[in-house]
C-alpha cells in the first residue's frame, strides 16, 4: 500500500515522504478500509512541526480521518456491529496512520455514509464534526437562547459547533478574520467579529453587557481563552479544544509554545465552585481511546444530522495525495473555508 509519512519535523515541504508498505492485517476486531479520501486536522499541523505530544516517534504516518470502501470485516468486529458489510461506503477514525491509501481501525470509529454525501464532506465528520458534537452535547448541554461564543468559527469544527448551537435555538457570536466573516453570516452566526480589526471581548460586552456568556467554545487558547473566560456569567461553561495559538509565530513553535501556555493561567477550583462555572477539556482521541461506545453514538449522530441538514461540512480544497506539502501549507495559513483532504489514485 501507498502511505506519507512524516519523516522530519519543520516545512511541509521537507517533511513528508512517500513509502509502500504491507497493506495491514485485518484482526477480529478491526476493520479494514480501501481509502479514497484522507482528511488533514490542525492537530496534523502541530505534529508535523513537532508541537503535538501525542505524536508517536518519527518516523511515523499520521493523520485521523478518513471515507472509503469496507474490504474486510473481523469477525469480533462483525458480530458487535452486524451492519457493518464489504463494500460500504464509510467514514472513520484511525489513531494515526490516516496519510495512507488502506487503514484498519476498530469498528467503534465507523459509520456508515449516505450516496449523497460527498467523500470530501465524509472526511469532515470522524474529527471535525464529532468534535462539535461532542463539546455541544457531550462536554455540555445547550439550551433554547443561551448565548454562546464560538472562536475560529469558520474552521471545520467552529462551523460545525455553529450549526448546532443554532439548532437548538441559541444565539451565536462567532469570530473569523475579515475574508471569512460573510461565510459566518451564511451559516448562522448572530453576531461576526472580525478579530483582525476589533477586539472580541470589546465588541461583545458593548452589545451584550459585561459577563453574557452561557457557553464559550475555544481552540485558540492563550490569551484568547483567559479573555473568553472573563465574559463567562454564573453557571456558564468553557470548552477548550485546541491551542492554535501555539503553532503561530516563530518557525520552531517552542518559544511561542511555551508563553501560550503560561497565559492559559492557573484556575482553582474554588474559583470555579464560587461562581458555579465549568472548564472543559476535550481531546477526541482519547475520548475515542477510553469512552469507544460515546465516540461511536457520537460519529453517527454526525451522519443523522448530515441526513436532517443540520450539519453542513464545507470542503475547502481537495489535493492529490502526492501533493500533501501543498495540502498543509493551506490548513496551516488559516485561508481555508471547511475540510482540507487529499485523495488518494483509485
Amino acid at each position: 500500500m501507498q502511505a506519507i509519512e512524516l519523516y522530519q519535523n519543520g516545512p511541509a515541504d521537507d517533511a513528508f515522504r512517500f513509502v509502500e508498505r504491507k497493506t495491514p492485517v485485518c484482526g477480529p476486531n478491526d476493520v479494514l478500509i480501501k481509502v479514497s479520501m484522507s482528511g488533514l486536522n490542525f492537530a496534523d499541523v502541530m505534529a508535523r512541526r513537532g508541537l503535538y505530544q501525542d505524536c508517536p516517534p518519527l518516523p511515523t504516518v499520521i493523520g485521523y480521518d478518513v471515507v472509503g470502501v469496507i474490504e474486510e470485516v473481523g469477525a469480533e468486529a462483525q458480530r458487535k456491529y452486524p451492519e457493518l458489510a464489504i463494500g460500504q461506503r464509510v467514514t472513520a477514525l484511525t489513531r494515526f496512520n490516516g496519510y495512507a491509501n488502506y487503514i484498519v481501525t476498530t469498528p467503534d470509529g465507523v459509520a456508515t455514509i449516505p450516496d449523497d454525501m460527498s467523500d470530501g464532506v465524509g472526511t469532515a465528520l470522524a474529527v471535525q464534526a464529532c468534535t462539535a458534537v461532542y463539546c455541544a452535547e457531550e462536554a455540555v448541554t445547550l439550551h433554547e437562547n443561551d448565548v454562546v461564543l464560538v472562536q475560529a468559527a469558520a474552521g471545520g469544527v467552529g462551523s460545525a459547533l455553529v450549526q448546532i448551537a443554532k439548532a437548538k435555538g441559541c444565539t451565536v457570536i462567532g469570530t473569523a478574520s475579515t475574508k471569512k466573516i460573510d461565510y459566518l453570516k451564511e451559516i448562522g452566526v448572530d453576531i461576526a467579529i472580525d478579530y483582525t480589526s476589533s477586539a472580541f471581548e470589546q465588541v461583545i460586552r458593548e452589545q451584550l453587557g459585561k459577563r453574557p456568556l452561557d457557553v464559550a467554545f475555544d481552540s485558540l487558547g492563550g490569551q484568547v481563552y483567559k479573555k473568553s473566560m472573563r465574559l463567562l456569567k454564573p453557571s456558564a461553561r468553557m470548552v477548550a479544544y485546541g491551542a492554535a495559538e501555539i503553532a503561530q509565530g516563530d518557525k520552531s513553535g517552542k518559544l511561542r509554545a511555551a508563553r501560550v501556555v503560561a497565559q492559559f493561567g492557573v484556575l482553582s477550583p474554588i474559583m470555579l465552585m464560587a461562581k458555579s462555572q465549568g472548564v472543559i477539556g476535550v481531546n477526541m482521541l482519547h475520548v475515542a481511546e477510553h469512552r469507544p461506545t460515546v465516540f461511536k453514538k457520537c460519529l453517527e449522530r454526525c451522519v443523522h444530522y448530515f441526513k436532517e441538514g443540520i450539519l453542513k461540512p464545507r470542503v475547502d480544497s481537495v489535493y492529490a495525495a502526492a501533493d500533501i506539502a501543498q495540502a498543509h501549507e493551506q490548513l496551516e495559513s488559516r485561508r481555508a473555508f471547511g475540510k482540507v483532504v487529499i485523495q488518494w489514485p483509485q
